[in-house]
């Protein structure tokens, strides 16, 4: 979820959903809402990243501006869904609008977590129980295939407003039931790791944004993660019976995804690998939420070295989602590689109310210096089958998702 991790998330399912091609960045509309946050068309991600921006903000203890809460807020439709974006809220919805999941299930997360939306995301949480599907997860589109990335953006979702994802059932089947059956097992390709989808045949294959979305969802967790003290211990693959052993098993195979490079990769049709920045955030946060922040801290240094060009184009949902894994990793949000991301993320939105608070910002030291000479490369996801998949999570990239060693 990549403008972020939900780019892919966002970008993937609006290209399945779409059958085209859905560039994750257009051209600035003339008319940006004055609450939103960044410059891009918000056609596809309009909810995603101010929902993404606004959870980063309040981990970070800023308070954000009241128009920019009231714009996420009043894009909701009566039934209680969320679209990746409305341009006029004050027409009605209509069965032509593509509601989605992640829209939802991120909206709810960001007004949970400010507090005083009961009534919305109580609305978005029945839309969300309506759509569910019989296997217990739920795709991007409502009635679609269930995806490990939506399915664990939901549990996010039911997470914040105090419901138990495992008593969220349809058919005798809950959401974790759903990431299981998306879970490698500990022989063969892929070891431990979630598919996105299974194929059309039936078979998954291992998928790193799909991991690290299912790594945070396996464990009741939302698009901020949850970092507990690192155990200490390499996570090993195993045989699950249950969610916390596939997390565990997807926490292992992200460590083994990282080892070489220090970050993901990702590559598009006849284009050469690139970084994928999003998504090595997200693995990041994944880790840290599993109990292994201590085996992501050099993916995070080689965030803080390489990612500030990529975060530029990319605009809020990437700040974002670099705040949200540097806090996981207890890196510094202030001084990230010479930056300050969380005054980079509100120069893209309106002026917050108050600013960061010293008790949210300390306890959080600098890692050690670490230098890399590899460059900085920029590269945007262009329907690579993502809008489902990154992502959206948390950050943003398309939806079909290619599976990623």
């Amino acid at each position: 979820m990549n403008v972020v991790r939900r780019s892919a998330a966002v970008l993937a399912a609006t290209t399945v959903v779409l059958g085209a091609a859905v560039p994750a960045f257009a051209a600035p509309s003339p008319s940006l809402p004055d609450g939103l946050y960044g410059t891009s068309d918000p056609k596809y991600d309009g909810v995603w990243r101010q929902s993404l921006a606004l959870l980063a903000q309040d981990t970070v203890g800023v308070k954000p501006a009241a128009k920019a809460v009231d714009w996420l807020a009043g894009q909701q439709c009566a039934n209680g869904a969320f679209a990746p974006f409305r341009a006029d809220a004050a027409k009605a919805c209509d069965a032509k609008l593509m509601v989605d999941t992640n829209s939802t299930g991120a909206a709810v997360q960001a007004l949970a977590a400010l507090g005083g939306h009961d009534s919305v995301t109580g609305r978005a949480v029945s839309w969300l129980k309506s759509v569910q599907n019989k296997d217990g997860g739920w795709g991007y589109a409502p009635g679609g295939a269930s995806d490990a990335n939506s399915t664990s953006v939901v549990i996010g979702a039911l997470s914040a407003v105090g419901e138990k994802p495992d008593q969220v059932v349809k058919d005798g089947r809950s959401p974790y039931d759903a990431l299981l059956k998306l879970a490698l097992p500990c022989d063969g390709d892929g070891t431990g790791a979630f598919a996105f989808q299974p194929d059309k045949k039936g078979k998954l294959s291992a998928n790193a944004d799909a991991s690290a979305a299912a790594v945070v969802g396996a464990l009741g967790k939302g698009l901020t993660g949850d970092a507990p003290k690192p155990t200490g211990t390499t996570p090993t693959c195993k045989k699950a019976t249950g969610p916390e052993q596939a997390a565990q098993n997807g926490a292992a195979y992200l460590v083994e995804a990282l080892a070489k490079d220090k970050h993901l990769t990702s590559t598009l049709p006849g284009a050469k690998p690139q970084p994928d920045y999003g998504n090595t955030a997200d693995a990041v946060l994944a880790l840290a939420t599993a109990g292994h922040g201590d085996k992501a801290a050099d993916a995070m240094r080689w965030l803080e070295a390489n990612s500030g060009a990529w975060a530029r184009q990319a605009g809020p949902a990437a700040y974002a989602q670099l705040i949200l894994a540097a806090n996981a990793e207890t890196f510094d949000v202030h001084d990230f590689g010479g930056q300050d991301l969380v005054k980079l993320l509100d120069a893209t939105g309106p002026a917050p109310a108050s600013a960061a608070t010293p008790s949210a910002t300390t306890g959080h030291p600098k890692k050690a210096e670490h230098k890399d000479d590899s460059g900085v490369s920029v590269w945007w996801m262009v329907g690579v089958g993502l809008v489902g998949g990154i992502g959206v999570g948390f950050l943003i990239s398309g939806r079909k998702k290619k599976a990623q060693p």
